[in-house]
């Protein structure tokens, strides 16, 4: 009798087409990393490919004078479950920490002067303009016109997108340039003229309708605030998620070349072909020189997790009409991050909180974040006395505030602008060392324009089999965004080569 042999079950045919589906990821950021865990961790062959000579983007960190001090990403938005849910992942839930304080000042106000953000406030907008603390910024005649908001009909046709116009027309001047614009400016890098109230504030407007006032809406939404921090970090430094995502994907046989970078894509026999740039020098886990390439199969899946400029130059040849609106326009574009420890301790007792932010135009830094007064375990790695400083510079990259200049003066600058925005001397000689950063910002998912932008070229991307698109400039600033944007993107790129037929065998 002819024996009768049973077809493959459909789970060993979908762990058999993984196993034949080759990924690429360009980029070695935390959404990249995170892209490449997502498909090596369901049994996919994946090749990471970062540029750079070290892994993590955005997150890096250094020792300066014996204290370990991160330079970039310094934290998570605690309101970002996929971040969360990583940390778990990868075994760092014991490290987790919350601030210690997250008071906000605002610098830059007349004469010199500084106070706390309003306690009852979203976005800098006060539930209530007589309180104190806001007449402390803005001034008792500011708070005279910020009350009309309470005469003036409610908006009841249509809703106002542009955040500087909505306060604007219902608060006046005052409460938009000295309340709102230093916290737009110096969180997010936008002004509010640039800020979409929808995506920053969900529910302002149609709160607004329903309390018949600005103020009445924030004091609305208030009520549902959610409880506890607004960001969460890492004890030791944020670096330590980019080394536990890399020592999972080499557990995983994943293989990630740093000092790679790509010249090319190329769409032929319906597989990825990554075309490498040569020259680069032969080291362990980088790729090798011209007389020695680490080659790179072709591949079913791509996955670009590079920053803008590398994404638009990649992906032009096959989305290009859907590029071309890519440049959401905005004011800030450049941020210098200089951190200085410093020897101060007038600084022990945190005088103006976690962080200080500047009236735009008052000072050429736009805040400061005083980190050792958020995170302990960096206060206690210092020691008493000795702190550690980072200072934002931001603008336009045809006229920001430290272009020319050499970076011991950028450090020096750093050093005055910290003592003015904080209201503590800080003499030359308390500088123990300073490192600077630059960064080219994305767009936060609140700039007005950005999703539209966004989810146009998320269609014609996702109309190429196999091409998938992550980073801050399609998911929007911030970890927890980056993060939760690359588990989403690879998730449907997977889903689409296992069950889409796209993957060879």
């Amino acid at each position: 009798m002819e024996r009768v042999t049973d077809a493959p079950a459909p789970f060993e045919s979908l762990v058999a087409n993984a196993h034949d589906t080759h990924v690429v990821v360009i980029g070695g950021g935390i959404a990249g990393l995170v892209a490449a865990l997502e498909c090596a961790k369901v049994g996919m062959p994946v090749t990471l490919l970062e540029a750079a000579d070290e892994l993590g983007g955005t997150i890096a960190s250094a020792e300066i004078e014996g204290v370990p001090v991160d330079l970039g990403t310094t934290c998570w938005s605690a309101r970002g479950a996929a971040v969360e849910a990583l940390v778990e992942e990868l075994g760092l839930g014991d490290r987790v920490v919350e601030p210690l304080t997250e008071q906000t000042w605002i610098a830059g106000l007349p004469k010199g002067a500084a106070a706390p953000v309003p306690a009852d406030s979203l976005l800098g907008i006060p539930a209530n303009p007589w309180d104190e603390s806001v007449r402390r910024i803005i001034g008792g005649r500011a708070v005279w016109r910020a009350y009309v908001d309470r005469l003036r009909p409610p908006l009841t046709i249509g809703a106002e997108r542009n955040l500087g116009k909505l306060v604007r027309a219902r608060m006046g001047d005052a409460v938009v340039d000295d309340l709102v614009a230093p916290l737009t400016v110096g969180r997010f890098a936008l002004t509010p003229d640039e800020v979409d109230v929808a995506v920053a504030a969900p529910g302002l407007n149609s709160a607004l309708t329903r309390a018949g006032s600005l103020g009445g809406a924030v004091a609305d939404l208030l009520v549902d605030r959610a409880d506890g921090p607004s960001v969460r970090s890492l004890e030791s430094g944020m670096p330590q998620l980019v080394a536990a995502l890399s020592a999972k994907l080499t557990d995983l046989g994943a293989r990630v070349v740093t000092g790679a970078p790509v010249a090319s894509l190329v769409r032929a026999d319906e597989r990825w072909h990554i075309e490498r740039e040569s020259g680069t020098d032969a080291a362990p886990g980088r790729a090798g020189d011209a007389d020695d390439p680490i080659t790179v199969d072709p591949a079913d899946i791509v996955v670009v997790a590079t920053g803008l400029r590398e994404a638009l130059r990649l992906l032009a040849p096959f989305v290009d009409d859907a590029l071309a609106g890519t440049a959401v326009p905005r004011s800030v574009t450049l941020r210098d991050v200089v951190t200085l420890v410093v020897d101060a301790p007038a600084l022990d007792a945190a005088p103006r909180g976690a962080e200080v932010y500047a009236v735009p135009g008052s000072h050429r830094a736009s805040g400061v974040v005083h980190q050792t007064a958020r995170w302990g375990w960096l206060a206690a790695a210092a020691g008493p006395g000795r702190h550690v400083l980072s200072v934002a510079f931001d603008g336009p990259a045809a006229a920001h505030p430290t272009t020319g200049l050499p970076d011991a003066e950028i450090a020096e600058l750093a050093r005055t602008e910290a003592a003015a925005l904080l209201g503590v001397p800080l003499e030359p000689a308390s500088v123990r060392g300073a490192r600077r950063r630059a960064f080219e910002l994305a767009p936060p998912v609140s700039a007005l324009g950005h999703g539209a932008v966004a989810e146009s070229v998320r269609a014609a991307i996702a109309a190429q089999p196999g091409l998938a698109a992550v980073g801050a400039w399609m998911a929007g600033s911030g970890l927890a965004r980056v993060t939760a944007d690359a588990v989403d993107q690879a998730d449907r790129a997977r889903r689409s080569a296992l069950w889409g037929g796209s993957a060879r065998t």
